[in-house]
């Protein structure tokens, strides 16, 4: 079993009888006596997520928005629910959703609970059991890329969500989108910032299809087994529909790879995948894969970074306005401008 949990922080702690007596109220077969324990799953920068075990051992998972006011269209668990009560019926890697409450009095804010996976988040270093295993590090890249042209192979309307999102005009809505986003969250001016977003907006390619997209598609977005196999996605709150070439440029984004220029954002906080598999290798497998052209990737990777900056610039916000105390975000000041140098370079070539 990996020990992947930790106490709750204190100002992230919740009304542990009144979420216990909603679990046993809604889910009676998995959780029947209502005796239940709660810790937290501390990694991540954003939503907040729990571990509820049961008198009997049964491990269930709860996800809820962060604390404070969130941006409008953000930490959607509601829409998080509804692609994972639904996905898993075709593919696998989508864990099952149970139930969604959307009464904020129980828990603080609405949240639903899903199946307990089972392995490796990968962030700052590899699983000690790895132990440099160079086979088994290339093994978790080349199935990270496979699992995304899979779930981009996904039926939409097999899985009854043909209606979750609007493909047609995606990418421009995604720019016009995070572009009032920036405005909204930054806490100071980032010229980079504007010069991207203009020539994003007057660049756009002609999706090829539309499929269901991840919107947030990275390693720490995924679990892994001893084998270093793709064994679980997570974070679906901003699923949706559009051009798949999407979630490669975020793949891609979040590649950390130790001669790109963004490995100064993301070396000290991810694995260097692009040691094992390198950004070249990637786009080739994704291409194999799925047959789509990608000769217009660096547009993609510059709106993903783009994305990441306005991402980075909102989590530090929160911590300038006091509404977490969580240290590791202090040191997200500079992140923004570094992340939108390289998005403009990219846009640039």
């Amino acid at each position: 079993m990996v020990e992947d949990t930790a106490p709750i922080r204190v100002e992230e702690r919740f009304d542990e009888t009144a979420v216990a007596r909603y679990l046993q109220s809604e889910l009676p077969s998995l959780v029947a006596d209502g005796q239940v324990s709660f810790d937290q799953f501390p990694g991540g920068a954003a939503n907040l997520t729990y571990r509820a075990v049961t008198a009997d051992g049964t491990e269930l998972v709860l996800r809820r928005a962060p604390l404070g006011r969130v941006a409008e269209g953000s930490h959607d668990m509601a829409r998080e629910y509804r692609v994972l009560s639904r996905l898993w019926r075709e593919y696998p890697l989508a864990p099952r959703a149970y139930a969604y409450c959307d009464d904020a009095t129980v828990m603080g804010k609405p949240f639903f609970v899903m199946e307990r996976r089972e392995g490796y988040v990968v962030r700052d270093r590899w699983p000690d059991v790895f132990a440099g295993d160079e086979a088994r590090m290339r093994t978790a890249g080349v199935s990270l890329v496979a699992a995304l042209a899979d779930l981009h192979d996904v039926d939409p309307d097999a899985v009854g969500l043909g209606e979750l999102g609007r493909p047609r005009g995606f990418v421009e809505r995604q720019i016009a989108g995070w572009s009032r986003r920036w405005s909204a969250a930054a806490t100071r001016p980032v010229p980079d910032m504007d010069a991207v977003g203009e020539a994003l907006a007057a660049g756009i390619p002609e999706p090829q299809r539309a499929v269901i997209l991840h919107n947030d598609y990275k390693l720490d977005n995924a679990m892994i087994d001893r084998s270093g196999r793709v064994v679980a996605i997570f974070d679906w709150d901003m699923a949706t529909l559009g051009d798949p070439l999407v979630d490669v440029g975020t793949m891609l984004a979040y590649w950390a790879q130790p001669d790109d220029p963004t490995y100064a954002v993301f070396g000290a906080n991810a694995v260097a995948i692009g040691a094992h598999v390198d950004k070249s290798e990637v786009t080739a497998i994704y291409a194999e894969h799925s047959g789509l052209d990608l000769a217009e990737i660096d547009f993609y990777e510059a709106l993903a970074l783009f994305r990441i900056a306005v991402i980075v610039e909102q989590i530090y916000a929160r911590y300038v306005a006091g509404q977490t105390t969580d240290e590791r975000f202090a040191s997200f000041e500079p992140l923004a401008p570094l992340l939108a140098a390289s998005a403009r370079r990219l846009i640039g070539r």
